[in-house]
């Protein structure tokens, strides 16, 4: 629920109180633009009431399951209500390993509305900790203030930007309670700023938007935890309703496995924090590599790493043995990297170094879904196509590449391979072609 607000210092400017238009947006370090709206006032009707838009909270706006649509469609219900807002913020923190929260950042002057995540270091930086986010954050109060005032930009460095798109008040308000903490905006042009009328409105509508902010974030750190742990893919079945035991459907893929080699020297060798920390410096390699070039990240699997490329309704084999492919050999080149680079805190680590891979490459059709006990289910991958992929993965002992595919993935590729013969797998019942990338 927002807080009253009480204005403080507000002179009359000279200033034009028209915001001029900001068709390029430039956001901070660790603030990355997700996806953008345009549909400007024909996401809210030409004139409402102050009743209409609470009426329109409570039914409609129930309706809307995204929150960038929701957030510019509140704004414009309430600019059709005769409030002059020019510009509108909302900030939300999150449960995520890398995100400290998300952002939407709407201006009349274009009529953007951008959906913003936010990572945790973007909270570090000098910028965040003298802006009026933070400072409402922690006080939990209220801010409003004139850009135009001096004092007001020596307050914060912001004010300055405000006031020269024309922005002659800005009001901060905290939202929501507990753990997770919201933060929502609103600036004018109008050179006499807010009316206590206009405030009072605003903070009466606040109290029903703060509980669709409520759902949509509870609906998010579900998203973003699901995400994190199962993969994006399983993330969105399981969130769907995916979730009863034997559920799921059979894709064809080109499957991934790779181990660390050495492994169980180096698990004897370093602590447990030690082996952690190594751990993850080489996942986020490999995994990087497979999550930039399109694959979906399945399952960690002590040192071993279980990755798909999926093929598609529309048998797009090619590109996605190309895919797995770039990703195998950008993974190698990040450990090679990583190994020379020594970055801390693995600098600190005696003996951890050099990191090796093997990584096996196979296409083949597999079951997608949950396994487990009744009350402990598992969302991944089976068949026998992994199977033979893990055996794959084990020739690296005797074949000493980097790399290694079956001939289902080799025939998709346009490149130099090494044919390096046929091989027994156990398990499998005829021998497999196996190859690799040309050395040169």
């Amino acid at each position: 629920m927002a807080s009253a607000c009480h204005f403080r210092d507000r002179p009359v400017s000279t200033t034009p109180d028209t915001a001029p238009p900001q068709l390029l947006r430039a956001y901070p370090s660790g603030v990355t633009l997700v996806r953008r709206s345009a549909r400007g006032a024909a996401s809210a009707p030409e004139k409402v009431t102050i009743a209409e838009i609470e009426e329109w909270l409570l039914h409609g706006a129930t309706l809307e399951s995204e929150m960038l649509l929701l957030l510019e469609a509140f704004i414009w219900h309430m600019i059709a209500a005769g409030l002059p807002i020019d510009r509108t913020t909302l900030h939300i923190t999150t449960l995520h390993p890398q995100l400290l929260g998300f952002g939407w950042n709407w201006r009349r002057g274009d009529g953007f509305c951008d959906e913003l995540k936010v990572e945790h270091r973007a909270s570090e930086t000098d910028s965040f900790k003298r802006n009026t986010i933070a400072r409402v954050i922690e006080t939990r109060q209220c801010l409003r203030r004139n850009p135009q005032l001096p004092e007001a930009q020596a307050e914060f460095p912001i004010m300055a930007e405000l006031a020269e798109a024309g922005i002659h008040e800005y009001v901060a308000m905290p939202m929501g309670g507990g753990e997770y903490r919201h933060i929502i905006t609103f600036a004018t042009t109008r050179e006499s700023g807010f009316t206590e009328t206009e405030i009072s409105q605003v903070t009466h509508l606040l109290r029903l938007f703060s509980l669709h902010v409520e759902r949509h974030i509870a609906a998010r750190i579900a998203e973003n935890a699901l995400n994190a742990y199962l993969g994006t893919v399983a993330g969105v079945k399981v969130l769907a309703g995916s979730i009863q035991r034997g559920s799921g459907e059979s894709i064809r893929s080109i499957i991934w496995v790779s181990d660390l080699r050495g492994f169980t020297d180096l698990s004897a060798r370093l602590t447990g924090a030690e082996m952690i920390m190594v751990l993850n410096a080489y996942f986020e390699t490999l995994a990087g590599a497979v999550l930039s070039n399109g694959g979906e990240v399945l399952k960690f699997m002590g040192d071993g790493l279980l990755a798909v490329f999926p093929i598609g309704a529309d048998n797009q084999a090619k590109a996605a043995a190309q895919a797995a492919l770039k990703a195998a050999e950008q993974a190698v080149k990040g450990l090679e990297q990583l190994n020379a680079q020594k970055p801390p805190p693995l600098n600190l680590i005696n003996g951890w170094h050099p990191l090796r891979s093997g990584i096996a490459l196979h296409e083949g059709e597999v079951f997608f879904g949950n396994i487990g006990a009744p009350d402990r289910l598992d969302f991944t991958v089976i068949g026998s196509a992994v199977n033979e992929a893990s055996r794959v993965e084990a020739l690296h002992k005797t074949l000493h590449r980097g790399i290694l595919m079956t001939e289902a993935v080799a025939q998709h590729l346009d490149v130099p391979l090494d044919n390096l013969g046929d091989h027994e797998l156990r398990g499998v019942a005829t021998p497999l072609a196996i190859f690799s990338p040309a050395r040169s």
